[in-house]
């Protein structure tokens, strides 16, 4: 799940807006249930998106207040999705946790409905009868959900359309996911 805003909006917490609803709330829900999430050994799974391409993580313009494309932005939290799956795993999959970050592919939703990017336009137009339907879009995370990490797929990664998918090329960066 995610928003993009077109502008540059701060949130009451002082975060970027798009980065706070697509990657800092679900970052904080998942370790405030870190302890129930290793006594049950969970599977954590993320909804990334290809639109990870776009992105460039920099801890230090993190609210991208140097560099902010409504785009970039999306991309960066999704990006940042990516490496915070590959991170809990290096650090909780001894402790049984399986984690993954996937790319549900352009679902038809209202994902940028109240946005003043131009994206919103495709999502009201004839584009969104090419759009996957939410069906469809929920095909990987219930093969995620419902196989087995190291039999089926591999904890850490990032996959599309049931497969290992390629990601930006910071997704990897081992140094950058630990902040």
């Amino acid at each position: 799940a995610g928003g993009i805003m077109g502008k540059h909006l701060r949130t009451v917490d002082g975060n970027e807006s798009t980065f706070q609803i697509n990657h800092l709330a679900p970052f904080l829900l998942t370790t405030e249930l870190m302890d129930v999430l290793t006594a049950s050994n969970a599977k954590v799974i993320n909804t990334a998106s290809g639109a990870n391409s776009y992105g460039k993580l920099d801890l230090f313009d993190i609210n991208s207040e140097h560099t902010y494309s409504t785009n970039r932005a999306y991309g960066t939290a999704k990006l940042a999705n990516i490496l915070f799956t590959s991170e809990l795993h290096r650090r909780f999959g001894e402790q049984g946790i399986t984690t993954a970050a996937f790319h549900p592919g352009v679902v038809r939703t209202n994902f940028a409905a109240e946005s003043t990017s131009p994206m919103r336009h495709a999502y009201k137009t004839l584009l969104n009868r090419f759009m996957l339907t939410p069906d469809q879009g929920a095909d990987t995370l219930l093969w995620l959900i419902n196989g087995t990490a190291g039999t089926d797929w591999i904890s850490g990664a990032y996959y599309y359309k049931r497969a290992l998918a390629k990601a930006n090329a910071q997704a990897y960066d081992a140094e950058l996911a630990q902040g």
